[in-house]
């Protein structure tokens, strides 16, 4: 007792409520652009800086991480990089270079004619800093596009910073396939990691560089009171869409596994307002859907029956009236993602097995090659499919391990 009465009224306050947020799941996360504020933005002092960012790269506070940047008199922001939707996050299809009317400085589109800065773009830079809110699946572009300019640093000479940021889904669950290398040719699969990877930006960066081989001068700024069993909403931190049709962040926990729906003859919902929580076609019976999937063990996910019109352009079935089932989360503890998507997949070729088709990108995304055979043949159940890719899974892991920073 003598201890506390010695301690000051504000200390023992700040204790209580930092043990208040662990037993309530909650905490005020500084995602690294305000750590990297607080340090007086030391790592880039006198430098020619390149931003590679989007409009979710802002702080805690809502302020863009380009007006921060360019306020700053320490160093210089010299160059702006876009990822797919551009450096607003508006665009649905490919990006052009442009400029920035707030600040005039030149856009360069990484999602476009190039997807890597070429030599040219890196002129009078000394530092490419990267801050871009990820989605925690393998095959969500911005990763890939974070991989190749590290490999440009790498090429070019310069130093690569990544301002982490939350796995907004969170940072414990590890689901899905391994695929191998040779799956691993596009932005959708740069290196073989988990299609639920369950790690941070920062952190995959630091994995990229080490284990797969990528060898840049990098530095992680961590964040700041995030661990690892925070999803988004316990995090304090405003949800701000991280791209056109990723509104929700129930749509990000079910992206991993249903999400891979975008590869087949469904609608996902795009241009909804619930895109990757509803699927379904023209085409589809939703009783008949229905009692499949209820003869299912499923845990942690509830389904129903949808009609919907989706409306974004480039995607299937625009302005037609579409039947199929709305998911929803009934406990984000007992879901797995990946499982949940095998048996939707599978239960939807079940019913509708002359309509239902899938493109090359379905074994790309999901990261087996025999995986729609081995579905829609019935030869494995989505249990033992998931049993199939566990030893691959352990493996990363392990490797995993080495590259936590929280």
């Amino acid at each position: 007792m003598m201890l506390f009465r010695t301690l000051p009224l504000a200390f023992l306050l700040t204790i209580v409520t930092l043990h208040a947020e662990v037993r309530s799941g909650r905490a005020d996360v500084l995602p690294g652009i305000d750590v990297l504020k607080e340090r007086h933005f030391d790592v880039l002092a006198g430098k020619r800086v390149g931003l590679i960012t989007n409009h979710t790269g802002r702080t805690r506070g809502g302020v863009s991480d380009i007006d921060v940047l360019f306020s700053e008199k320490s160093f210089s922001l010299v160059a702006l990089f876009s990822p797919e939707h551009g450096i607003r996050g508006t665009a649905d299809e490919t990006v052009d270079n442009g400029k920035d009317e707030k600040t005039g400085l030149p856009i360069y589109s990484l999602y476009g004619k190039t997807l890597k800065p070429t030599p040219e773009m890196l002129q009078g830079i000394d530092i490419l800093v990267f801050d871009i809110q990820d989605i925690g699946t393998r095959f969500y572009t911005y990763i890939g596009t974070m991989a190749l300019a590290m490999r440009a640093a790498k090429e070019n000479g310069k130093k690569f910073v990544v301002l982490d940021r939350p796995n907004p889904i969170g940072g414990e669950k590890v689901e899905g396939a391994i695929p191998t290398t040779d799956f691993c040719a596009g932005i959708t699969c740069i290196f073989p990691i988990a299609t639920r990877h369950g790690m941070t930006i920062g952190e995959l960066a630091r994995m990229f560089n080490d284990h797969f081989g990528i060898g840049c001068e990098l530095e992680v700024v961590p964040m700041q009171r995030w661990t690892r069993n925070l999803l988004f909403d316990q995090t304090g931190l405003p949800w701000a869409n991280p791209s056109p049709n990723m509104k929700t962040l129930n749509g990000a926990i079910f992206y991993p596994g249903l999400g891979v729906a975008e590869t087949t003859s469904l609608s996902v919902g795009r241009g909804t307002s619930r895109p990757f929580e509803i699927y379904g076609a023209p085409y589809i019976n939703s009783a008949k859907l229905l009692d499949n999937l209820a003869k299912r063990n499923i845990p942690g996910i509830r389904f129903e029956a949808i009609s919907f019109i989706p409306t974004a352009l480039y995607h299937p079935y625009k302005d037609q009236l579409c039947h199929g089932v709305a998911a929803s989360i009934t406990d984000r503890d007992q879901l797995d993602s990946v499982l949940a998507g095998l048996n939707l997949i599978q239960a939807f070729y079940e019913t509708h097995p002359r309509q239902f088709t899938a493109t090359s990108g379905f074994k790309v995304e999901v990261g087996d090659r025999d995986i729609w055979n081995l579905l829609t043949s019935r030869k494995l159940t989505p249990e033992q499919i998931v049993l199939r890719w566990q030893n691959n899974l352990d493996n990363f892991k392990r490797i995993r391990a080495k590259y936590l920073l929280y």
